[in-house]
């Protein structure tokens, strides 16, 4: 997901991969209420998983099982690419954001 838009009770975000890939999509807060505690209360949460991101340079010696690359502006140098695709074992499991032209 690229997420576009933080709201209070929602997200807006496209989907990178998989049937629904180009869609945009609203993830809505859902109330969640423990049963684990003497009292009750609600919460509400984004159904969501945050993920992490790092710099090519910090991505030197590092194996990911699924890597993205944010080609919007312009590597510093092929080096810089090279290392932030190779980290990567299989193709499939890379993906690449860049601008359309």
């Amino acid at each position: 997901l690229i997420v576009h838009k933080l709201m209070r009770n929602c997200i807006e975000a496209n989907i990178l991969t998989s049937c629904g890939k180009g869609k945009t999509v609203f993830i809505f807060r859902i109330p969640v209420i423990p049963a684990n505690v003497p009292f009750q209360f609600k919460r509400l949460q984004f159904s969501i998983r945050v993920s992490f991101a790092m710099s090519i340079n910090k991505a030197q010696g590092q194996t990911l099982k699924v890597a993205g690359l944010q080609l919007q502006g312009p590597c510093f140098s092929h080096g810089q690419l090279y290392v932030g695709a190779s980290c990567v074992g299989a193709k499939v499991n890379l993906f690449y954001l860049s601008t359309p032209k």
